[in-house]
């Protein structure tokens, strides 16, 4: 069973029940009629699906009833299961919620008669307001502990009449103050009902971040925009268009607000407190505790919860000081969802006994903060009895590869070994400095120095003439542009690719020819060129790419062939404007 999770009052909308079998007697929720109206159906149909694979055809048949419902009342309703007879069998179906809220007052469609006579909705202008589209970013609390994590869940709302074709300069908050951590969501967006302040709208999700809190008092997630391109209706101006859909594609400016969150610190931390804020769980185990003393022992400390795991410091091990000990090595494996951030941080600690004996691996103690009691917590790793016994003198003591010694510690520094291979000798009484090498390094570092002096101040007064710089920098700029410009290409992007294309041509010509943007035109620009001696044939060719790239905004493009030729075009045209205007 389907349906829209949220309905206005006196809208239409569908019930429809599908099945994978043909079914009889279907009988509807126990007391729907008591909140909706049922004002048409079942309509029945199916479909049917043939897959082949690997030489083997199946067939789906699906079977589905559909409603046509209207709600008599405003508030959130339970839809209970519908059953129906297969084979002899009763099934039934899942439940539903409904939320019906208040009915817009504003008109938002016009009726017109589509080829066949019947009635269809045209979507009509509406405001693009904070009313009808705005963003605003949702967090799961606004008070929280410092380190506490919080999901905070960027959403765009968009009035259901309003038609988005697409998105541009889009810029997501930075969440200054907070260490974060993304959660991964589909690149497509996908548009969902939801009420908010008692109005439906079609709502987006855009970032979902976890927050972890840095510091104490009030943190403030700065307001934050994004373009939307929207297409609308345009007015008639004839008899003939109101035959004809006659739309425009216009950009809409949506900001967010201000968000605040109030951070409190956390109460005295005990002694064995690492910095973790949740829940957690700490475990160990040696790899051995009957070893010798060329033997190397693991201790294994896996610490496991939910909360700001990567931000947990290690455990301090104290071990005698008999033992050969070397950096721990820590790995994360934390996962992101929308319960939180989640996993295992794991610490190998790697030692060595110098001497036979028996030793006792400490208990480490672990200490976290739990927001949910507002208190501390301790748990620890059992104590490990380690027998050592003495190895053989002439094995090979263990190389422990990868890791790097944390202390080395002298035990004797009375014998020193002998010196072996080819050492460098020299006669004694001789320098370098005075000789042959000395004076050579000593002149060559000279011309250097004063070449690289006259240098710099070359460059020092070609950077001082901002127009010199520009003129300099234009063509490259404007193949960075001509790249751009080819992206598109292959994604398909007709619109962004002209744009860039006009972006690259204007560009270099303002900076080549020393003219603002908001002046520069296209009889302005050619008057230029014809100054600077460029042939006719290159500013012809430049007005044909201007003129195609300024038509397809206004008219469909003539595919990715024509994008290709116009692409070698602009690219062409910019290479000979390189050769030609002097600068």
């Amino acid at each position: 069973m389907t349906a829209p999770n949220a309905v206005e009052m006196g809208q239409q909308f569908r019930l429809s029940f599908s099945l994978n079998e043909r079914g009889s007697n279907l009988k509807l929720p126990p007391g729907l009629s008591d909140n909706f109206q049922i004002l048409m159906g079942p309509s029945q149909g199916s479909s049917t699906s043939i897959q082949t694979i690997n030489g083997k055809t199946t067939t789906q048949v699906n079977y589905s009833y559909t409603y046509i419902l209207r709600a008599k009342k405003e508030g959130t309703f339970e839809i209970r299961p519908a059953s129906i007879d297969v084979g002899g069998k009763v099934f039934e179906s899942n439940t539903l919620k409904i939320q019906v809220v208040k009915a817009s007052s504003a008109p938002t469609t016009q009726q017109q008669q589509n080829s066949g006579g019947q009635q269809q909705s045209a979507p009509q202008n509406i405001s693009l307001d904070k009313e009808n589209l705005f963003l605003r970013v949702a967090l799961s609390k606004i008070n929280a502990y410092r380190g506490e994590q919080i999901i905070a869940t960027v959403k765009l709302y968009v009035d259901p009449n309003i038609p988005i074709s697409g998105f541009d300069e889009v810029n997501l908050p930075t969440y200054e103050g907070f260490y974060t951590q993304d959660i991964e969501i589909p690149q497509q967006i996908n548009f969902t009902r939801e009420v908010y302040n008692d109005k439906i709208y079609q709502v987006g999700i855009l970032k979902k971040t976890i927050l972890f809190p840095q510091q104490n008092g009030a943190l403030k997630i700065e307001p934050f925009s994004m373009a939307l391109l929207v297409r609308q209706r345009v007015k008639a101006r004839s008899f003939f268009d109101d035959f004809f859909d006659n739309y425009r594609t216009v950009k809409a400016r949506v900001t967010s607000e201000q968000v605040t969150v109030r951070v409190k610190d956390l109460p005295s931390a005990p002694a064995n407190y690492l910095g973790g804020v949740g829940s957690f769980n700490i475990t160990s185990n040696i790899s051995s505790e009957n070893v010798t003393t060329n033997d190397a022992v693991t201790l294994t400390v896996k610490i496991s919860g939910n909360g700001n795991i990567r931000l947990v410091r290690n455990p301090e091990l104290k071990l005698p000081t008999d033992f050969e000990v070397y950096d721990p090595r820590a790995t994360d494996n934390v996962t992101a969802t929308d319960n939180g951030a989640s996993g295992t941080k794991t610490v190998e600690y790697l030692f060595q006994p110098r001497f036979e004996g028996d030793y006792t691996i400490p208990s480490l103690k672990f200490a976290y903060f739990n927001p949910s009691t507002g208190s501390y917590e301790t748990k620890s790793t059992p104590e490990y009895n380690l027998h050592v016994e003495k190895g053989n003198e002439e094995q090979s003591a263990t190389i422990v590869s990868s890791l790097r010694k944390e202390d080395v510690q002298l035990i004797g520094q009375d014998i020193r070994f002998i010196k072996q291979g080819n050492p460098s000798l020299k006669t004694k009484g001789t320098t370098f400095y005075g000789s042959l090498a000395f004076y050579l390094i000593y002149i060559i570092s000279t011309v250097l120095f004063v070449v690289l002096y006259f240098v710099y101040r070359k460059k020092a007064r070609e950077n001082a003439n901002i127009a010199l710089v520009r003129n300099k920098k234009a063509n490259r700029i404007a193949t960075k542009r001509l790249k751009a410009a080819s992206g598109f290409m292959k994604q398909n992007n007709n619109e962004a690719f002209h744009e860039a294309i006009l972006k690259a041509f204007w560009g270099y010509l303002s900076d080549k020819l020393g003219i603002p943007v908001a002046d520069l035109n296209r009889e302005t620009a050619i008057t230029k060129l014809q100054d600077r001696n460029v042939e006719e044939t290159v500013i012809k060719d430049f007005e044909e790419v201007v003129e195609q790239c300024e038509f397809a905004r206004y008219a469909p493009a003539g595919g990715s062939e024509a994008r290709h030729e116009l692409y070698k075009k602009a690219e062409s045209t910019m290479s000979r404007f390189e050769k030609q205007i002097k600068r």
